[in-house]
């Protein structure tokens, strides 16, 4: 394989990975949409790259906004007794 045709394969990685992102917080043009789709026809490496840019992306997401009500993480009855138990022994040995 020559270098220019590593190259171009490295570009269009690059490429890829660029319309990745774009497509994931905007939208991609016909032609973009055509490019990214024959690209990742063909490059695992990119098809990897862009379900992990997906989950980071959610998780990223949903770090910085709220849960819905229903989403809330709540402690159990028995762990917040525990807890507050733990804490008052701690406060009267001081």
């Amino acid at each position: 394989m020559e270098d220019s045709e590593l190259k171009k394969i490295a570009y269009n990685c690059k490429k890829a990975t660029f319309l990745i992102e774009k497509k994931q917080i905007g939208t991609i043009s016909m032609r973009e949409k055509l490019e990214l789709k024959i690209h990742l026809a063909g490059c695992s490496v990119c098809r990897i790259f862009e379900q992990q840019s997906l989950v980071i992306n959610k998780m990223v997401h949903d770090l910085f906004h709220e849960p819905e009500p229903n989403e809330h993480i709540k402690l159990d009855d028995k762990f917040k007794k525990e807890l507050q138990q733990r804490i008052e022994k701690k406060l009267d040995k001081h």
